[in-house]
């Protein structure tokens, strides 16, 4: 049965039972910055365990990919290296959000992996753990589905304390927690590895398949187990591992869709033996690799994008290893894209993008790997012991951009250890960064206690009368505010748009008979609006019915900059491709600023074009058209959505452009406020392009009366321009360039002059020299001279005084430059180098260079006439 078989198998039966199947999340978690990836099928639905998100389905089933390849959860250094650890897995899941329990959940299991209909696996090759005191779960396996007491292991808290065990999960210290059972594959007595709970269980006889985790308690901070009020269910089988089982081979390696991914990487790199270690790596690595650039990842040097920059190297040096030819990784991503697009349609349409993200990462990394490696072998080869120094482990990451874990990797082919504490002296910040993970935390931000939920009244009006729900002044709540306070104010309901989804809350003023306070800001809570400001004037006690007046001007120019951005986001994908994904925004009243994924800067041509298309559909003038629909058929809508935003069942879907359905210009999901029709723009104007971060870039861009106002600015510059240079708008260019070109011409014949200078002072100075034991020395100052022109004299002086050894100092607005010079004969006594380094610190300044010429810095003009003495004292000495 083949892997893909296998997956939709999962999938299909959890839906008969009444599961949603819900697609894989992002390996970037959307509700979770703690985690660096997604490494659980559970992981998108944290909130639905923790109570905080409701679904229109309790119960649920998914196949998730994750990786595994940074922070606590971090398999890379064995991949490669054994059978089942990977970078890059899939988890298939069946989840239940206080619906079913232990007794649906392990029939469930029981029933896929062994009934004929499903997977028909022999009863005889499994066996279960359960958590020691979990009766309930044992009885269940015992007495219900009929497994013999004897093949049921109870493992207990064999990790140091109460409740830890390997049959225990826990999401953090605190949270949701309880008992697991897990069910395990006899691979045969012909593989070495014994039972769960014995010396011997970490062999590869006894696989673990299936983990069903009871969420039935919340941990408190004292430690206290408290009976969730709705017991749920998470549990994960990995499909790489059943796969194996099911095609009956033992290493993950032989399933179908590696053996598919280690035939082309073969193909790619020369390399016929599919078990070959570095082979296993490449496969491997293709998939994380892929899948983080299809998910938004793109390499750097911090963070996710290191991780992903490390999994890459690894993989070009293992080919390297192998002696395949430069660029071969990314020839693998059509081969993935071939075995896993059915299942994961965006690896396709992003197929492009991917493999150009690779290339480029490869074609950086080839520059220096040859040399990287000629240094870490070299090092190896005069090594005593068996331990590679740290100082030379930091010197290949940061030089030559080798991973402490890549040289680890050569360290261990080579039976040598890495000093890693020695690496972590050098680089603390940087494997901080690259370690960035955590675990989960229970614990939610204490907030502001707010209760209810603000009804929000601001798409079709910007004033309503609302009711004060709740005062907070200095970070506690309050009954009444005076004049003056600064504070914030909850209405029950309010026309301000709290900020969110990038655009900025309103300001405005909320009022009453002799009561003004002035909104500076709104923001969202809780379901609630917060209104931040200063009551100017009067009293407000909750209870209390004030007026809400909305900033009408700031309002109107906030919602042309908002749906200006779902154009400018819908002409990128357009001019630049489907690989453009938001990555944050910020829509004011005065501009809009929006970060997108993109390798490369924009070329001009490319800005034009998104402009042009942008103001283009702002001359349509289509309407602006919004509808509350169910959240599942606004995705088939087409409507984009961020995943890891929440939404509620009925979502507000934007759309612009003429067309029907999916073929309208632009529709996303979104909650804030817009134009009524395209045209109420007026005009879009780029202003910048930029980066934001590695593979992000950020536009810059204004509309409306901001637009208008920009290109005034413009004009009114280019005028000013044009009256300086003594021409006209029209042709404004032409004089800039002749001026240029003017410009060019007289500094060629500066240079020229400076170097006839340069020549006459060299002779006036020759004669100053003095005779050293044959040896002309010579000490002189030529403030205001720069450095190119104190070379041409160095070299004019070298010329007349034949053996000579020179320094030349110059003062240049208190910023103080000492050069020195040797003749060739002069050097084996006396280098330049040495001369600027013993005199330097009389002007407090270092530096150095080479024999016949050196070159010095300062900050101290007062010191130079002493550093001229002293240099020629240490002439005196030198040639003695």
């Amino acid at each position: 049965m083949k892997s893909s078989e296998i997956r939709q198998k999962f999938l299909d039966f959890f839906a008969s039972k009444g599961h949603e199947v819900v697609a894989s999340s992002p390996l970037v978690p959307g509700n979770d910055p703690t985690l660096l990836f997604t490494n659980a099928g559970m992981v998108q639905f944290k909130d639905c365990f923790l109570g905080q998100d409701k679904r229109s389905y309790t119960r649920a089933t998914s196949s998730q990919r994750c990786v595994r390849a940074g922070g606590k959860h971090n398999d890379l250094e064995n991949v490669g290296y054994t059978a089942r650890h990977h970078t890059f897995f899939e988890m298939l899941g069946n989840f239940s959000f206080g619906d079913y329990f232990k007794q649906d959940a392990i029939k469930y299991a029981w029933e896929f992996l062994t009934s004929d209909q499903w997977l028909n696996l022999p009863t005889e090759k499994l066996l279960v753990t359960v958590y020691a005191e979990d009766d309930e779960a044992f009885d269940i396996w015992n007495k219900e589905v009929g497994i013999p007491a004897d093949s049921i292991i109870r493992i207990g808290d064999n990790k140091g304390a109460k409740y830890a065990s390997d049959n225990f999960w826990q999401m953090g210290d605190t949270g949701p927690c309880g008992p697991c059972t897990e069910i395990f594959y006899d691979h045969g007595e012909h593989i070495w590895g014994g039972k769960p709970g014995t010396p011997e269980e970490d062999g590869d006889r006894f696989i673990e398949i299936w983990n069903n985790v009871f969420m039935q308690f919340n941990r408190t901070e004292d430690g206290e187990m408290q009976p969730l009020p709705k017991p749920s269910v998470d549990t994960g089988m990995g499909l790489e591992r059943i796969s194996a089982i099911m095609q009956g081979v033992h290493s993950n390696y032989e399933i179908d869709l590696f053996q598919a991914l280690l035939k082309a990487a073969g193909d790619v790199t020369g390399c016929t033996d599919t078990e070959n270690k570095s082979l296993r790596v490449i496969a491997d690595h293709i998939r994380s690799t892929a899948f983080l650039v299809v998910d938004g990842v793109y390499p750097s040097n911090e963070g996710r994008g290191y991780v992903l920059r490390r999994i890459i190297r690894r993989a070009v040096r293992h080919g390297h290893m192998l002696g395949a030819p430069a660029g071969f990784f990314h020839k693998l991503v059509p081969a993935l894209a071939e075995q896993m697009g059915e299942a994961y349609p965006e690896l396709v349409k992003l197929q492009d993008q991917v493999s150009k993200v690779l290339r480029l990462e490869e074609e950086q990394f080839a520059k220096t790997l040859d040399k990287g490696m000629g240094i870490l072998n070299d090092a190896i080869a005069k090594l005593e012991g068996d331990t590679i120094p740290g100082e030379t482990v930091f010197k290949l990451y940061d030089t030559y951009g080798f991973p402490v874990d890549l040289t680890a990797d050569v360290a261990r082919e080579k039976d040598l250890k890495v000093d890693e504490e020695g690496f972590d002296k050098a680089m603390t910040h940087q494997r901080e960064t690259a370690r960035a993970a955590g675990n989960f935390s229970a614990k939610a931000a204490s907030g502001l206690g707010l209760e209810g939920e603000t009804e929000f009244c601001g798409y079709d009006q910007l004033s309503n009368t609302g009711s004060v729900q709740a005062l907070i002044k200095n970070g506690e709540k309050v009954d009444v505010l005076t004049a003056g306070d600064e504070a914030l104010l909850v209405l029950d309901a309010t026309a301000f748009y709290g900020e969110s989804g990038g655009q900025a809350g309103d300001s405005g003023f909320l009022k009453a008979a002799g009561v003004v306070f002035q909104v500076k800001n709104t923001t969202k809570e809780d379901g609630n609006h917060v209104h931040h400001g200063v009551l100017v004037e009067g009293n407000i006690k909750v209870g209390d019915q004030l007026t809400a007046e909305v900033d009408a001007e700031k309002r109107a120019a906030t919602t042309l900059h908002h749906t200006a951005t779902h154009l400018l986001h819908a002409a990128l994908r357009t001019v630049l491709g489907e690989h453009v994904a938001q990555k944050g925004s910020l829509v004011t009243y005065d501009k809009l600023r929006f970060d997108f994924s993109n390798l490369e800067a924009m070329t001009p041509e490319e800005i034009t074009a998104v402009e042009t298309m942008v103001n283009d559909q702002i001359r349509d003038n289509s309407e602006v058209v919004t509808k509350l629909m169910n959240i599942d058929d606004a995705k088939n809508s087409g409507a984009m959505a961020l995943f890891g935003e929440k939404y509620d069942d009925e979502v507000r879907v934007l759309s612009m452009g003429t067309g029907e359905g999916a073929e309208q210009f632009s529709i996303e999901l979104c909650g804030g406020t817009h134009a009524k029709r395209t045209g109420d723009l007026g005009l879009l104007k780029i202003t910048t392009e930029a980066s934001a971060a590695a593979g992000v870039r950020r536009i810059e861009a204004v509309a409306g009366q901001a637009a208008l106002d920009f290109v005034a600015e413009q004009e009114a510059a280019l005028g000013g321009i044009a009256r300086l240079v003594k021409g006209s708008t029209d042709n404004v260019g032409d004089k800039v360039e002749q001026l240029v070109a003017r410009s060019r011409q007289l500094e060629k014949e500066i240079e020229a002059l400076k170097a006839k200078l340069a020549s006459s002072a060299g002779s006036d100075l020759a004669a100053q020299a003095k005779d050293i034991a044959g040896v002309k020395v010579l000490t002189a100052r030529i403030d205001g001279t720069d450095v190119p022109t104190m070379k041409t004299t160095m070299d004019g002086l070298k010329d007349k005084l034949g053996s000579a050894l020179i320094l030349l100092a110059a003062d240049n607005d208190g910023k103080v430059t000492l050069l020195a010079g040797a003749t060739k004969d002069v050097i084996g006594k006396a280098k330049a180098g040495d001369a600027v380094k013993a005199v330097a610190e009389y002007v407090d300044g270092r530096g150095g260079g080479k024999p016949e010429m050196a070159q010095a810095g300062g900050q101290k003009p007062e010191g130079i006439d002493q550093a001229l003495e002293a240099f020629e004292t240490w002439a005196a000495e030198k040639l003695a």
